[in-house]
């Protein structure tokens, strides 16, 4: 008699749902606020497009740059769970400023705190999943996750429509309701998971010193950088949110548009992050730059709803073809006892790319206009994509 063979969703971990729980509860509350935080900072507090570009870029790379840190103390402690609660914690505690907030300043201090609370978590919990998941399932583990947690995102500016419509436009009553998924969140994360057993069989060591560093292969850098210019390619999703505001829809129904490319990003997450475990992983990226070259150009056609929404869903496209293939590659080039330093370093790089994409996303926006903005997009992405195919054919001409 023959065993039935799981599928690959069955062979999953249950740590792996859980913390895919965990970012999607965190993602509804953050994502109440995001997808109404562009508008509010203009409208209510009146904040410039520029304003708006310089805010985004500081919260998100700060949150990129702390993950190196936390990612450095995860593997020196061999422990994850511990800075993954705190992180979460951070990013709960932090919704109260948006609803209080009189100025930018405020706004300002509010996203640095809740994106260094997604600093803290973030290399620690990709570690994590690399950590209890089987090599030859990781993609789809990713995937899985990347899933969940944008399901949030797209339910997050759901609820943030309905009760702008029910209250009338007040948007501090919204970020109120946000923080009840947020602490739901922790409480999840506190009592849900349990961190498997590290052997340490060395004495523990610096994971940033010279030696450490050392075994970080030729091919994770190579990684590190693409994963770079696939951020400056890819600016804030707070441009598409302002993008769909000039479509002349309510402002109640903006946050739609957060629906539309994060409902593409969850059921395409998971189904491209099973073809990863069997494509080869440059052809995969190859084909996510051409997707958002394709939303770039759509997003500055025009700026009818239709056209609009187009852009954004090849936007949520790209992202379920690439964010969770570029962690399992960082996953799969990196020592096992250095992840945690390696998603650090990933993220770094790609906080600073980040800050500077959407800087000058918001300087383009003010200057020129929106068009020129999204073409500045493609044309980086056109840059990203010479650079994936270079380096096979390089090989090929020097073999």
């Amino acid at each position: 008699m023959t065993i039935p063979q799981k599928s690959t969703r069955q062979q999953i971990p249950s740590g792996v749902w859980v913390l895919g729980f965990v970012s999607m509860l965190m993602d509804i509350s953050s994502e109440m606020i995001h997808s109404l935080l562009p508008l509010f900072m203009i409208t209510t507090l009146g904040a410039s497009a520029l304003a708006i570009g310089l805010i985004e870029g500081l919260a998100e790379a700060t949150a990129l740059i702390i993950k190196i840190f936390s990612g450095v103390i995860s593997d020196y402690l061999g422990k994850r769970k511990g800075l993954a609660v705190i992180g979460y914690t951070m990013g709960a505690l932090t919704k109260p400023l948006f609803a209080v907030a009189p100025t930018i300043g405020l706004v300002l201090t509010a996203r640095l705190l809740d994106r260094a609370g997604k600093g803290i978590r973030g290399a620690p919990r990709d570690a994590l999943i690399a950590d209890i998941v089987p090599a030859q399932i990781r993609g789809a583990a990713f995937g899985l996750r990347q899933a969940l947690d944008t399901v949030g995102a797209f339910l997050g500016p759901l609820l943030a429509v309905g009760l702008m419509l029910l209250w009338a436009n007040d948007f501090r009553a919204v970020f109120w309701v946000a923080v009840i998924p947020g602490l739901m969140a922790v409480a999840l994360l506190l009592f849900g998971i349990r961190e498997p057993e590290h052997q340490q069989t060395t004495k523990r060591t610096n994971p940033i010193q010279r030696e450490n560093l050392k075994r970080l292969s030729s091919s994770y850098w190579w990684v590190v950088s693409i994963g770079a210019v696939f951020t400056l390619a890819r600016f804030s999703e707070a441009f598409l949110v302002l993008r769909a505001q000039q479509s002349g829809v309510p402002v109640a129904l903006v946050p739609l548009v957060m629906v539309a490319m994060n409902l593409v990003y969850a059921l395409s997450a998971y189904p491209f992050g099973k073809l990863s475990d069997r494509m080869n992983h440059k052809t995969l990226l190859a084909l996510g730059l051409i997707v958002l070259i394709s939303a770039d150009l759509v997003l500055a056609m025009n700026n009818h709803w239709s056209v609009v929404l187009a852009g954004v869903a090849l936007w949520g496209i790209h992202m379920g073809m690439t964010q969770g293939l570029l962690a399992t590659m960082v996953a799969d080039t990196a020592p096992a006892d250095l992840r945690g330093t390696a998603y650090g370093f990933f993220n770094l790089v790609s906080g600073l790319a980040m800050l500077l994409a959407s800087v000058l996303a918001g300087l383009l926006w003010d200057r020129l206009g929106a068009s020129f903005t999204f073409y500045a997009g493609a044309t980086f992405c056109i840059i990203a994509l010479i650079g994936l195919v270079w380096q096979p054919i390089m090989k090929i001409l020097k073999s």
